[in-house]
């Protein structure tokens, strides 16, 4: 596919408040994931291995330092080159546009315009998922739609109560949608939007040129999800691996499906790479003392206690005769020896003295936050 076929809108402004603390420094879309990635990465992957080359995104003010810091000049995911590049805008311009009556579309009109893409691609910032958005494409150049969106069929705990549910006819056609809230069904799988969405450039611009004009929504995701109302919208369904990040418990459970080989190797090896922001580090260190089972490590790391079950990002300490466990240990924590950890998520920089215990539960795992230092005892969960 030539390289300026598609170009992509990435939508990172609904956050869920079910996430803090581990949202309250950082935008959703740099949350850590399996020891070295962030969840911004899958999105970003997935364009450039579709050969897009020109990419904007859209985050909320005041919360980009993470987002400036892991994506820097774009050079990991190959949009540092010449015929390459990347945006970063903040939704609330657009609204302030907005009240001030101005055209609040005008920069993404703009950026589509001088993309010169016969196709453009919308992904929200939650779907955690390696897809091949050529073969997305593909199907919607054999329908006659409009527009083309993602789903997947999921079980109803792994669906956020403001996620949209598609009505997908026999011959792929979205009939309608609604809101989770309002779905009163006793089905056992649902068909979750995924918040992807690919539809022709020549569209998108007189649509958004029309929607300004009559005070359409500022968020591309509630425009989009209008327009699959007005104009004929077909269905692409997802077989691969989704998770949807939405609380503490999904982000949770999105990691630990990690330590599964197989889903492991279906998500981050798969056809499609998953690039994330390299750093050279020394190798992890495991000393002859310590005990280690069924745990990921990132670089870095120095480990003279036990781990199991567990996920730690680059440069953690596990003094001696620590025990952690079912956990997610965020970069550069130290956990002090006979430090007892289990089934927690300890954000950036933790510090934990030595002897004290932080015991949840799979099902509420304890989120201690960034830069804490743990002089007691903390117990949770059910």
């Amino acid at each position: 596919m030539r390289a300026n076929k598609m170009c992509a809108i990435l939508g990172n402004v609904y956050e869920c408040p079910e996430l803090l603390p581990l949202t309250e420094k950082r935008p959703l879309a740099t949350l850590p994931f399996d020891c070295k990635y962030r969840l911004i990465d899958f999105d970003l992957s997935n364009a450039i291995n579709a050969n897009i080359k020109s990419v904007y995104m859209i985050f909320n003010q005041g919360t980009t330092k993470s987002v400036f810091d892991h994506i820097g000049g774009g050079r990991e995911w190959h949009l540092d080159s010449v015929d390459s590049r990347h945006f970063i805008h903040f939704y609330q311009d657009f609204l302030k546009k907005k009240t001030e009556g101005r055209p609040y579309f005008e920069s993404i009109i703009d950026y589509l315009n001088k993309s010169k893409s016969e196709y453009t691609v919308f992904m929200g910032n939650r779907m955690l998922c390696n897809i091949d958005l050529e073969a997305v494409l593909k199907s919607h150049q054999q329908s006659d739609s409009t527009i083309t969106v993602v789903y997947k069929k999921m079980p109803k705990e792994q669906i956020y109560r403001q996620d949209e549910i598609l009505e997908v006819d026999e011959q792929g056609i979205v009939q309608g949608h609604h809101n989770f809230l309002e779905d009163k069904s006793e089905d056992v799988l649902f068909n979750l939007g995924m918040k992807i969405f690919i539809c022709s450039t020549e569209w998108l611009i007189n649509a958004l040129q029309e929607g300004q004009n009559l005070g359409s929504p500022v968020a591309l995701l509630d425009f989009l999800n209008l327009a699959m109302g007005k104009v004929k919208t077909s269905a692409y369904e997802y077989t691969g691996f989704l998770r949807n990040i939405f609380d503490i418990k999904s982000y949770y459970d999105a990691n630990m499906a990690m330590l599964d080989p197989q889903k492991f190797s279906v998500l981050l090896y798969a056809k499609q790479k998953i690039y994330t922001k390299l750093k050279n580090e020394v190798a992890t260190y495991y000393s002859p003392i310590s005990e280690v089972k069924n745990s990921q490590f990132a670089t870095g790391c120095l480990v003279d206690g036990k781990a199991s079950d567990s996920l730690f990002s680059r440069s953690v300490v596990i003094e001696k005769e620590a025990v952690v466990e079912g956990s997610i240990i965020m970069a550069n924590c130290r956990i002090g020896e006979q430090a007892v950890i289990k089934y927690a998520i300890l954000d950036k920089n933790v510090v934990v003295e030595p002897g004290i215990k932080i015991i949840g539960s799979a099902n509420r795992p304890i989120v201690i936050k960034k830069n804490m230092h743990v002089l007691n005892d903390v117990y949770g969960g059910e």
